[in-house]
């Protein structure tokens, strides 16, 4: 069974369809030729001045590694932005639960925010992954309730192929539970043009692929995770507030500026307990306090 490619014309319900189904879906086109350019051309020249893992299990012994990459490259909120990916993480993880206060039934709804920025190169002779899950990080069940941790994207910044080493995937071990192991024989590699990416959720099982050819395969990878867990890449040290910042307010917002409900992620200023962002905002921080939902009438 191969990956379903859709095109870049495909709608977001489209995308989403093949996601609850077999758990990860190609998109053509995912960012256009200019940006992908600008990604290989920012991020190449710091990749090639990195040495490779030293892990001969997970991180590989003929693979460059780069986090941090709001910090590297201004094309990397291109991804973020890309309508398929946002449109399935809001699918997936911003969904409604509901909380009394004292009397008052309250909808909170989490935001997403970025968990993982990192460029991979796989270099020739670097051998596969393990398959795994990458909602791991949290030792997140599965079936959750049905709940996604996490959305993922890998972007080839190169060709994908079965050859040098494309993402290996199971298509629909999103439903499974956590006694079944995943199988070698049941994955499939990613193959796709330049450009594409492939979308898959936290709960199904991948790889990276066993690099067989003479050339690196070069990949972007970012994940948009429920605002309300750990990420798994820390922002906080990775930038520097400066740094912050100097990124567009949306940016700030996805790599942890914002505090989810219904009070995950406050600091507190003047007695008060306030949505970081506050950091951001000219003058005083006024209303920049956390939410706690929206009630309703019962």
């Amino acid at each position: 069974m191969a990956l379903t490619t859709l095109p870049a014309s495909a709608g977001a319900d489209d995308v989403i369809e093949v996601l609850e189904r077999d758990g990860g879906v190609i998109v053509e086109n995912f960012v256009d030729e200019q940006t992908r350019a600008g990604l290989e051309g920012d991020l190449r020249p710091i990749l090639d001045d990195l040495g490779f893992g030293q892990d001969d299990y997970f991180s590989g012994t003929r693979t460059r590694r780069l986090g941090a990459l709001f910090k590297h490259t201004g094309h990397a909120p291109a991804i973020v932005r890309q309508s398929h990916f946002r449109a399935a993480a809001e699918h997936f993880l911003c969904l409604p639960e509901h909380i009394y206060l004292g009397t008052d039934r309250v909808t909170t709804v989490p935001t997403v925010q970025v968990g993982v920025t990192q460029a991979i190169d796989i270099h020739p002779g670097e051998g596969r992954q393990p398959l795994h899950r990458d909602d791991t990080v949290w030792q997140w069940r599965h079936p959750e309730g049905g709940r996604q941790a996490r959305v993922q994207v890998m972007v080839a910044v190169t060709e994908f192929t079965a050859a040098n080493g494309g993402t290996l995937v199971i298509p629909g071990s999103h439903k499974w539970d956590d006694e079944r192991a995943p199988k070698a024989e049941e994955a499939v590699p990613t193959e796709m043009a330049a450009g594409s990416g492939l979308i898959w959720l936290g709960g199904t099982y991948h790889a990276g692929g066993t690099n067989r050819t003479d050339s690196s395969r070069f990949g972007i990878t970012v994940t948009l995770d429920l605002s309300y867990l750990r990420q798994e890449e820390n922002h906080y040290l990775s930038l520097t507030l400066d740094e912050v910042r100097a990124l567009p307010d949306d940016i700030r917002r996805l790599i942890g500026y914002q505090a989810s409900e219904p009070t995950c992620g406050w600091i507190e200023k003047d007695g008060i307990m306030r949505d970081p962002h506050f950091l951001f905002e000219d003058g005083e921080p006024g209303s920049a306090q956390v939410s706690m939902g929206r009630r309703e009438s019962v």
